[in-house]
């Protein structure tokens, strides 16, 4: 059987997606086993590990079964942030398997497959969906595992080594732990690093934290935790611990990808490799050798990074935070091997490491960077056909695409095409629409010179988009 005549399982922007009723021991089996067949038939070793939704150990179980029935051995690391895994795996060589759903609804999980070298690509993800595998009548689930240490340790040493014991001494550090599947991980770090740590909303509900598309709880949540405690960052992670959310002083969320660009420039690196929806404050920074634009999702940053000058520290972010390491980084004598995938605790050790070595509050770096403001939302439950059509409509007239997107912004002076529809208008402002790759969704993304405005534009084009048939 093919992965490919299981229609309510797909791959979306990041992995294998659906309904927890849809992730049935066989689906979760036919695409464990499609992936070692057509990617990993030498493998003796798959690594394999889950976040905290409810959902996540049962699918592991399955996953375990097939690559057990592929006659390979299995090293489970049990929840642990996606990065530590795929780390560990890349580290040693080894394919890995990760049973995460990120930040979308608990009743929603997925699977992200991991090559020996790393994320796969969408040529990947279509020989996957076009193996055909052999299905067990009785597919044998058993308990799972002992957990082996050995991956939880190593991505503590990755981080603690290279920026250094006692490197953010002084520094008071809140940690929004709700379900994420680093709360421990990151209190550890900070830690060892001589942060002081306030632990704070840890729960054992899922929480959908969306770094893209922030929850009104959590920004006033954020706010409300600024005036009880005094600290010089609050910072957190999505599910699965490959984006993070960081707030400053006051309990402000800094935007996904100004996060981006602030790593990128302590990092000093050559090339920066980004989805088009980023903050073009990134090009307007100077700060950069090369900037390469590419459709949103991981797999399309990643290949932009191995298509990039070598030559060069060549990094990549998303506009969620999500900051993945092309090339080894080396900074005052340390090294830190290349990781190409998304990972959210490089990005928070790297804003704290900043603030301290440039002697400010967390809420004075971004003005660092030329001041331009994005903000992003979502409407939920949209089918795809519907998002196609609007995104069809607005492609065939730019009048329409005006009025539709921003009507008070003057002529569209520009359209990209890279992954939706994005328009800028005479007034500079950008408005930016797309269907989303992981759920029925439609996504929308805005810039402008103040962030009330950016946020106004997102909100008022939402409406809009609502008011639509």
């Amino acid at each position: 059987m093919k992965p490919a005549d299981l229609s309510s399982v797909k791959f979306g922007t990041s992995g294998v997606r659906g309904l927890v009723a849809d992730l049935t021991d066989k689906v979760c089996y036919i695409f464990t086993r499609a992936f070692i067949e057509s990617l990993a038939s030498d493998a003796e070793t798959v690594v394999i590990g889950h976040d905290l939704r409810p959902s996540s150990p049962a699918i592991t179980s399955a996953c375990i079964a097939a690559i057990e029935d592929s006659v390979c051995r299995v090293i489970y690391a049990g929840a642990l942030p996606t990065p530590a895994i795929a780390c560990y795996a890349i580290d040693n060589q080894r394919p890995a398997v990760v049973v995460t759903g990120s930040h979308i609804p608990y009743d929603r999980n997925g699977i992200k497959f991991y090559r020996p070298d790393g994320e796969i690509t969408k040529a990947d993800e279509d020989a996957i969906t076009s193996a055909d595998v052999t299905v067990p009548e009785a597919i044998d689930i058993n308990p799972l595992p002992a957990i082996e240490q050995n991956v939880h340790d190593a991505y503590i040493r990755r981080y603690v080594e290279f920026f250094g014991a006692g490197s953010l001494s002084g520094m008071r550090v809140a940690v929004y732990q709700h379900s994420s599947v680093a709360r421990d991980i990151i209190k550890i770090v900070l830690e060892s690093l001589g942060a002081d740590v306030i632990p704070l909303g840890r729960t054992d509900l899922f929480v959908p934290v969306d770094t893209e598309a922030v929850r009104e709880e959590d920004v006033l949540q954020a706010e409300q935790w600024a005036r009880e405690y005094t600290f010089d960052a609050l910072v957190t992670t999505d599910g699965d611990a490959d984006r993070p959310m960081i707030a400053d002083e006051n309990g402000q969320w800094l935007r996904g990808d100004i996060v981006g660009i602030l790593t990128a420039m302590y990092a000093c690196v050559g090339v920066v490799v980004t989805p088009v929806s980023s903050n073009t404050a990134l090009e307007k920074s100077g700060f950069f050798d090369t900037t390469v634009r590419t459709r949103i999702g991981s797999p399309y940053v990643i290949d932009g990074m191995q298509q990039a000058d070598q030559h060069k520290t060549v990094v990549g972010f998303e506009a969620n935070g999500g900051f993945l390491l092309g090339s080894d980084l080396l900074r005052d004598g340390r090294k830190l091997s290349a990781l190409p995938t998304r990972d959210a605790l490089l990005p928070i050790l790297a804003l704290l490491s900043m603030a301290r070595e440039r002697k400010c509050r967390v809420s004075e770096l971004p003005s660092l960077l030329p001041q331009r403001y994005t903000a992003s939302d979502r409407i939920k439950d949209f089918p795809v056909e519907k998002s196609r059509s609007v995104i069809a409509a607005l492609t065939e007239s730019r009048q329409a695409a005006g009025r539709l997107l921003a009507p008070d912004c003057g002529a569209i002076v520009d359209v990209d095409t890279t992954d939706g529809f994005r328009a800028t208008f005479e007034s500079g402002d950008i408005v930016h629409l797309r269907p989303s790759g992981n759920a029925p969704e439609l996504r929308c993304y805005t810039e402008s010179d103040s962030p009330g405005r950016a946020r106004r534009l997102c909100e008022e084009c939402l409406l809009r988009v609502m008011g639509i048939g």
